[in-house]
Order: structure tokens, then sequence, then C-alpha cells
């Protein structure tokens, strides 16, 4: 497993050089830690004449500004940041307020918004 997953920088160039490595290794999906990253991976494939999403599949976290409007569109993962902004303040104000602090987790569910950047996979040809 640990050959499907590549370190790197959280930039585009990051993106690019970790999802050069899983290219060589045969990987046909690459999911990606931030959306800059995804757009240096699909920079990847094509420095190799590979189409995403005919070739690889592509997915960013984070659905930042912009990114549907990207070439191919990209597939990726939205977190609730207004939601998650919501709780951290109030939790915050709880503590400066010295109310008694609650050890509890808070759990949010992102979502999964699927683009242009993912497809079925290449046909296998045997």
């Amino acid at each position: 497993v640990d050959e499907l997953i590549s370190h790197s920088l959280f930039s585009v160039e990051g993106g690019q050089a970790a999802a050069a490595q899983l290219l060589e290794r045969g990987c046909t999906g690459i999911v990606c830690a931030s959306d800059l990253m995804a757009l240096g991976a699909i920079r990847a494939c094509r420095d190799r004449g590979l189409s995403v999403p005919a070739d690889v599949s592509v997915v960013g976290f984070d659905d930042s500004p912009l990114i549907a409007f990207t070439d191919p569109p990209l597939t990726t993962v939205r977190q609730p940041v207004q939601s998650m902004v919501t709780a951290a303040v109030h939790t915050l104000l709880e503590a400066v307020s010295g109310a008694p602090m609650q050890h509890s987790e808070l759990i949010f569910q992102p979502e999964f918004i699927v683009r242009g950047s993912t497809g079925s996979g290449p046909k296998i040809l045997r």
C-alpha cells in the first residue's frame, strides 16, 4: 500500500511531483490533499500525454473558489467550512467566558462534489 502513497508539499508543484511518482507506478486514480495539488496532478498527467479523466481520474480536496471552472472541472471534497468556523468560535467564546469545558468531539460531514476530472477508468485490453 505504501507504494500507492506519495507525500509532497501542498502546492501545484508538489502535486505534480507526487503524481509523477504515482503515474510511474501505474496508478489510474489520484486523490490529492488539496485542490492545488490536484491541479498539479492534472499537469503531470498531461505531461505524459494522458487524458483526465479518460486515462486517469483526479480528485482534490477543499472545493476552492473557481475550481469548478478548471479544465476539466475538478471533482473534489467540500468541507462545511461555515459550520466548522461557527462551532470553533462558539467553543472559544465558552472557554473565554469561564464556562466549564465539555470534552466533546465535533464531527462534520464533508460533501463529495463530482465534476469532470473523474471517470470510470481506462479500458484494459487483454
